[in-house]
């Protein structure tokens, strides 16, 4: 994907300008309701909130899906149903998609999501419902609005963290409304100034020029834990050790990639916030619905990083670096990156994802239904 914008359709700034507010309380509220639930949890007192909406968040209980790290709690429904009712409410003619939502319809009724140039909104309720039900602090609400298949306005909202994400195509990409992104780091002070657009990253560096040595790699283990010759998760862990080795391992080839560090935050929407952020350098995952991954999409492009496929090409070195549509399931993430003396932020950009594709393993993900 490419920060480009999309054709609005009848769309104009000033009505983007409202929905990408709607959108940012919409997230500041259902993220408090995330927080009403830890309290519930945790005995602390609830203020603001009627007695139904106690009831509903002091039950933190989940059910499996799919497997026993598939899960649900009724945090996650009630505060998807929140969230739809308000969409519904202020814009009744929009597309609406939700994780507890199509959970919920038949598999032969499962299809591509994003297909049609309809204003939708694309939401997960709960990322990380597992860390929630944990108490680990890498737990979100994530909202899209999503044109022509196109994430045009993200908002993550981590509530325990107290971190607001959130990005409109050509206004910018922010934490907590005031702050731009990507962050700026090892930047002279006298650089260390506001960028004037989406592509100045004036003090951002650019990736190392030995990419992916002295880069963070972030993935997450997934909900396939089959272990099994040739599954995904066996593929995951080879494509773990090859970033992770130091070079002249076990495998001789030259092609352990020895990052600074491994990180799996239990959400793979704060993964691409944090890729976003600059936090992270590189995020490589197989298996994200569209309501995993759409906000921290838009929110990454807008901030000047680049999305492509997880899965390496028969040839690394000379394969396009094309865009990843929504609904791929499959996804490489590159943090922003400024110029060097003899790169541009982009070639640094496409150097780190060709390096990254000749150290994993190609991922399996299907779609039900299709």
């Amino acid at each position: 994907m490419s920060a480009s914008s999309p054709h609005l359709g009848d769309i104009g700034s000033a009505e983007l300008d409202e929905i990408y507010q709607f959108a940012v309380e919409l997230g500041k509220n259902a993220g408090q309701k995330l927080m009403d639930g830890v309290h519930a949890r945790i005995g602390g007192s609830i203020s603001g909130i009627s007695s139904d909406d106690a009831n509903m968040t002091s039950n933190l209980a989940f059910t499996e899906k799919d497997s026993s790290v598939d899960i649900v709690t009724q945090v996650d429904e009630d505060v998807e149903h929140f969230i739809h009712e308000a969409i519904k409410t202020k814009y009744p003619t929009h597309k609406f998609i939700g994780e507890e939502t199509y959970a919920k319809t038949s598999s032969s009724a499962r299809e591509y999501l994003i297909t049609s140039s309809d204003p939708t909104w694309c939401v997960d309720p709960l990322d990380g419902t597992v860390n929630y039900t944990h108490m680990f602090p890498m737990f979100c609400v994530s909202i899209a609005f999503i044109l022509g298949g196109r994430p045009i306005i993200g908002v993550i909202y981590a509530p325990m963290l107290h971190q607001l994400f959130s990005s409109c195509v050509g206004r910018g990409a922010w934490l907590n409304e005031s702050t731009r992104l990507p962050l700026i780091r090892n930047a002279p002070a006298s650089d260390k100034r506001a960028f004037n657009d989406i592509n100045d990253n004036i003090g951002i560096p650019p990736m190392p020029s030995n990419a992916p040595s002295k880069c963070v790699f972030s993935c997450e283990w997934g909900k396939d834990r089959r272990n099994i010759p040739g599954g995904n998760m066996r593929r995951k862990i080879d494509s773990f050790v090859n970033m992770a080795a130091e070079k002249g391992g076990e495998n001789g080839d030259g092609l352990q990639g020895m990052v600074h560090g491994v990180r799996s935050l239990g959400s793979a929407t704060l993964d691409l916030a944090y890729t976003a952020m600059g936090s992270l350098d590189i995020w490589w995952e197989g298996g994200c619905w569209e309501w995993d991954v759409a906000a921290g999409i838009a929110i990454l492009l807008e901030a000047g990083g680049l999305v492509t496929t997880a899965n390496p090409p028969e040839d690394p070195e000379t394969a396009a670096i094309e865009e990843t549509k929504l609904g791929s399931r499959l996804y490489l993430a590159i943090r922003p990156a400024g110029p060097s003396a003899t790169e541009t932020g982009r070639q640094s950009q496409e150097r780190t994802v060709r390096e990254v594709w000749k150290r994993v393993k190609l991922l399996d993900y299907t779609r039900p239904g299709l």
